[in-house]
């Protein structure tokens, strides 16, 4: 009788664990590192995606895309990288960091500059910001920030670049050229239109820049991630149509 017993047990936790191994796997502490742009619509999905995947819990890193890259280059935990450029991933894929087959484009945005809401001064042009009235104009730093390599490019296409770069606020990610604007520290800056509709009663958009490629957010999976099939899951939920309804309530585009 005990011999039966243990094999009735036995028996019984072969069936449990084959039935709760899927869901055991499907089931993670997921680490997103994205870009700082992409904050307030990846708090949203980020529970999103965690109500359609029992056990999951997502964390999020923020930050300049290229300071995330040096992060997850050096070892720092990572599941997904979401940045806010080509060309941020494209140095991770040439790294071996990501997992190619996994790489997508899930959104686009706009370049535009913003003045302190209350400000007289606002630019018609963007040559109007080499003049007087804007001594001090925010700008990513173009070796680590996207949106600072986006800037930098239009300026030069523009030929201003030399003219305005003596005015320029270095920013460590594009939330704190706006944050420099919001606070009125800096005559103007450049951003996205999804940070700047983010902060409609404290700067407001003096005028879009055309950009001299567009502005496209990649994502992959991070390459020997220990979540790699939940990673795969969500990367392909930011291309669905529940994830594109919540980035375009931000003011993002489809790819």
């Amino acid at each position: 009788m005990p011999g039966n017993l243990v094999q009735r047990l036995t028996a019984l936790l072969a069936c449990w664990l084959a039935l709760t191994a899927p869901a055991a796997a499907l089931a993670a502490d997921l680490t997103v590192s994205a870009a700082a742009s992409l904050t307030n619509a990846f708090r949203d999905l980020g529970p999103m995606f965690e109500a359609a995947s029992p056990g999951t819990k997502v964390r999020f890193n923020f930050g300049a895309s290229g300071a995330l890259l040096q992060q997850i280059a050096r070892g720092a935990p990572a599941d997904v990288f979401a940045t806010a450029d080509q060309e941020t991933l494209d140095q991770a894929q040439m790294k071996s960091l990501i997992d190619p087959a996994t790489r997508r484009n899930f959104a686009s945005n706009a370049l535009v500059v913003v003045v302190p809401a209350a400000s007289a001064n606002v630019p018609g042009a963007v040559s109007d910001l080499a003049q007087a009235p804007y001594a001090r104009i925010a700008i990513g730093l173009p070796a680590s920030v996207p949106v600072g390599r986006y800037t930098k490019a239009a300026l030069e296409a523009a030929g201003l670049w030399n003219a305005i770069e003596p005015r320029m606020i270095g920013a460590e990610n594009v939330r704190q050229a706006l944050d420099y604007v919001a606070r009125g520290e800096v005559d103007a800056a450049f951003v996205y239109a999804t940070d700047a509709a983010i902060m409609a009663g404290k700067v407001k958009v003096a005028l879009a820049v055309p950009t001299t490629k567009p502005i496209l957010y990649p994502v992959a999976v991070v390459a020997g991630s220990p979540h790699a099939a939940v990673a795969a899951r969500f990367v392909e939920f930011l291309g669905s149509a529940r994830a594109h309804a919540v980035l375009a309530r931000y003011g993002f585009g489809k790819p």
